[in-house]
């Protein structure tokens, strides 16, 4: 079946039928990048109302549903009602995570349908995406090798004296001059004790002999997100931070380790988390250990120290551990990986070693 089919497969679970104006859920189901349009699911048959800016591109590429051209205004809400009065659908199911309000608002004031409120649908929704196909995976090692070209071509141009913007930036055009898509996410590029913040913001600070680089990057193929961080020195490190490294290292390997289908995310957490801790740096790791990829660069499945998501086969996950020492230094090394059933198949090529400039 193909992602429609799924999704109409299964939409009794939550309704009668089921509507989508994200963006994200609407080019998943449907293929096509656009800003506007509506889903309007079926267990028989589904629909894409989207408006005269891309009913042409629609004619011509969505295949899974049926096209029709959205009608100006208040409009819109009456084709909605004739396909709801068509199909005999008394209740209609929407993405509570997407939803917005005064969309919630509109729907229940102009459809001839009851609005569930427990949250079915878009758990349905995040189920069917949080298993990838081998299509999809395609596409995110695409964008991985993007990405690693990146990395290669930064080991060249970091050097004392280069700001983290001017790192930034230059990564950020590589990716996107090498055939991405777009970025993951804004580019984290920190340097000496700006790396002890895990979401740091890159600054005008210069870089100096002796100090931690960490990047944090992605790019995005045909819709696709890749998702790495390297930590890489300038000079030669102290001990301490040739230490700290080293049991950065070792966690993130014991979480690879640990990945296989049908574990718990906490459990896989934990494998990363125990050894840190146990070194006397637990205090010093204050994020999960990992998150799901795809369309979007956050998504199910977690692995957090209270995850209740249990690893299906075939799902993505990065492994990510990290420690921050505030106001010296901090560490992370992060891969992505395919979840399999006796293990996990890695994304991610680029070397882990530490890495002297």
């Amino acid at each position: 079946m193909n992602r429609l089919e799924k999704l109409q497969s299964r939409i009794k679970e939550a309704a009668d039928c089921g509507i989508i104006t994200d963006e994200v859920n609407r080019r998943y189901f449907t293929g096509m990048k656009s800003s506007a349009g509506t889903v309007l699911v079926f267990p028989e048959e589904s629909y894409l109302i989207i408006d005269f800016r891309y009913i042409e591109k629609a004619r011509n590429t969505v295949r899974d549903c049926t096209v029709l051209l959205e009608e100006n205004g208040a409009g819109k809400y009456a084709q909605l009602n004739e396909l709801i009065e068509k199909h005999g659908a008394k209740t209609i199911a929407i993405d509570s995570q997407t939803c917005t309000v005064s969309d919630l608002a509109a729907y229940r004031k102009q459809l001839k349908a009851e609005i569930p409120a427990d949250g079915k649908f878009g758990v349905i929704i995040r189920q069917l995406r949080m298993v990838k196909t081998s299509d999809e995976t395609d596409k995110m090692i695409a964008a991985q090798r993007i990405a690693e070209a990146g990395l290669e071509h930064m080991l060249d141009f970091i050097k004392v004296g280069r700001t983290e913007k001017e790192i930034q930036l230059e990564l950020d055009y590589y990716m996107l001059s090498h055939g991405a898509e777009a970025l993951s996410f804004d580019t984290i590029a920190l340097s000496g004790p700006n790396t002890s913040l895990p979401h740091g913001v890159p600054s005008e600070r210069k870089v100096q002999s002796g100090e931690f680089v960490l990047m944090d990057f992605g790019a995005v193929v045909d819709g696709y997100h890749s998702d790495m961080t390297r930590t890489v020195c300038v000079g030669e490190p102290t001990e301490k931070m040739r230490k700290v490294y080293d049991i950065v290292l070792r966690a993130q390997q014991a979480g690879l380790d640990a990945v296989k289908a049908g574990i718990s995310g906490k459990d896989l957490d934990a494998a990363a988390r125990d050894l840190i801790a146990a070194e006397g740096y637990g205090d010093a790791f204050g994020h999960s250990l990992g998150h799901g990829v795809g369309m979007e660069i956050h998504e199910q499945p977690y692995a957090s120290p209270s995850s209740k998501f249990v690893l299906p086969e075939n799902s993505i996950i990065t492994v990510e551990p990290g420690i921050y020492l505030e106001g010296e230094f901090g560490v992370r090394i992060e891969d992505f990986v395919i979840v399999k059933a006796g293990g996990c198949e890695n994304m991610t090529l680029a070397g882990k070693e530490l890495i002297c400039i």
